[in-house]
Order: C-alpha cells, then sequence, then structure tokens
C-alpha cells in the first residue's frame, strides 16, 4: 500500500521567517517557544529549518529559548503512563542516570526543543526535571542559577525572561503547553510536594510546589479572549504571540479565582 502525498503546505526556512516576522516576532527580543513540527505542515528541512527560521526572524541580536524538559528523570512510584511494577521500583531509583544537561535529551516538548538544545552554542539551565535551553546573547542570564528546588518559579529561567520582557510563541501548540501559566503557580498559595528523582549522589527527594497543567486549556482560552493576544498562520499553524508578564500576571489572578486554595486541598 502506497504512502499518500503530502498535503502541505510547504514550508521552507525563508517562509518560516517571513511568516514570523508578519506575525510580529521582532529582530532582538527574547522568544520563549512552545511548538509542534507535525502542525506546521511538510517543512523541507525539518526541525533544523524551523530553528533556522526562528533564528533568521529573531537576527544575531535576538535570543531563541524553548523548554527542555525531562520528567521521565522522577519517581517511578508516580508513573501512570504507563506504570512500571512496584517491584521494579527500587532498582530504578538505584540506576537512573542523572540528569546531563549536556546528554540527558528532552522529553514530550517535541522535536524542534531537542533541535535547540544540541545547536552548536546553545546553552541548558540545570534542573534536572524542568530545564530550558537558550541560544544568543541572552542565553547565560537566563539558564544560569536553575535552581534544583525551584522547577518553574522565582529561581528558574521563567522569571529571568519575564524580567528580560521576553514573548511567548505557541507555533502549532495550545495553552497546555504554556510554561509561563506555571510560573503564577509560585505567586499564590499553593500546596508541597516531595519530589523524588536522581542525583549527582544517588537518589534524592526535594520539597517544591506542587505545579500542574490541569485547566491550562481553560486558562488559556479566557486569556486569549481577555487579552491582546497576537494571533496568525505560520505554515498551517496556528500561532499566537504574547509577553511572558502578561501570560503570569493573567495566570495568578485567574488560578486563585478557578482553583482551589493550597489549604482547602
Amino acid at each position: 500500500m502506497s504512502t499518500p502525498p503530502p498535503t502541505g503546505p510547504l514550508v521552507t526556512r525563508d517562509t518560516l521567517a517571513a511568516q514570523l516576522r508578519e506575525l510580529g516576532v521582532q529582530t532582538g527580543e527574547t522568544l520563549l517557544v512552545h511548538s509542534s513540527l507535525s502542525a506546521l505542515g511538510w517543512v523541507c528541512g525539518g526541525s533544523v529549518a524551523v530553528v533556522q527560521g526562528l533564528l533568521d526572524a529573531l537576527g544575531p541580536d535576538g535570543t531563541l529559548v524553548v523548554p527542555t524538559q525531562t520528567g521521565d528523570l522522577s519517581d517511578p512510584a508516580v508513573w501512570s503512563n504507563p506504570p512500571v511494577p512496584e517491584e521494579w521500583w527500587d532498582t530504578i531509583r538505584a540506576t537512573m542516570p542523572a540528569y546531563d544537561p549536556l546528554v540527558t535529551p528532552a522529553v514530550g516538548v517535541g522535536v524542534i526543543p531537542e533541535t535547540v538544545r544540541t545547536w552548536p552554542g546553545a546553552l541548558r539551565s540545570g534542573h534536572p526535571q524542568t530545564s530550558f535551553a537558550a541560544f544568543g546573547p541572552r542565553a547565560a542570564q537566563i539558564t544560569e542559577g536553575h535552581a534544583h528546588d525551584c522547577r518553574l518559579g522565582e529561581r528558574s529561567p521563567l522569571a529571568r525572561l519575564e524580567a528580560l520582557h521576553a514573548r511567548v510563541l505557541l507555533l502549532g501548540a495550545g495553552y497546555a503547553t504554556c510554561t509561563s501559566f506555571h510560573l503564577a503557580e509560585y505567586r499564590i498559595p499553593s500546596p508541597l510536594v516531595k519530589v523524588g528523582r536522581p542525583g549527582p549522589a544517588g537518589w534524592e527527594v526535594v520539597t517544591e510546589v506542587s505545579i500542574t497543567s490541569d485547566r491550562f486549556d481553560e486558562l488559556g482560552r479566557d486569556f486569549d479572549r481577555d487579552r491582546p493576544v497576537v494571533r496568525g498562520k505560520v505554515g498551517a499553524a496556528e500561532a499566537r504571540l504574547f509577553p511572558v508578564a502578561d501570560a503570569v500576571a493573567y495566570a495568578g489572578r485567574w488560578l486563585e479565582i478557578h482553583r482551589p486554595r493550597a489549604e482547602e486541598m
């Protein structure tokens, strides 16, 4: 059975850069990108062409940032998709390789972030589960000092991005992927949780703010309705562009209203 031809559109590095500029991406800015390669259409050159197009639109003074999360470096006791037998847990904890920013691949965020992570000159933050990779003149400022007990809070790249007036680009990705909303969770009453993961000296457990993307789709719909989000198309993908700071501020108000308070949970 033959494979049907692609439906397109045909997307190239140059068309991506042109459409990103038309959307409003500015030369020299700092851009946090959440992306889906498959949503763009048929991309000549795949994820490499997408990264090239993003860098072309940003120019040499711009900085590209992507999430390079590694949620699989976690306690097997909480795995559900799929779970593993309980009798495996101790062995997994004892033998799971520790996070290495140069080696550990990103998981669950798509092929474009993994391409940025391995881009010559890219830097990556040090949190073993919620790292970010960045390329450009502000990459070190954004990625350095990511505290090991602060996944997506004040001592993470998200707070640096907010301070730098960075913007978010949702490139074929939905609001459920919007990590900026998580920064708001650190600024409202939120429960704490014990988080297990492999560390340099063996298995470790740290206390963290409990974070979840539950209802981020709903939060995103309201944000999209109430705030001046730039909308457009890049290739076949729906694209949205907005400031990190705006997303964080809106999410803080929304979550305080729509989520139970920590003492109620």
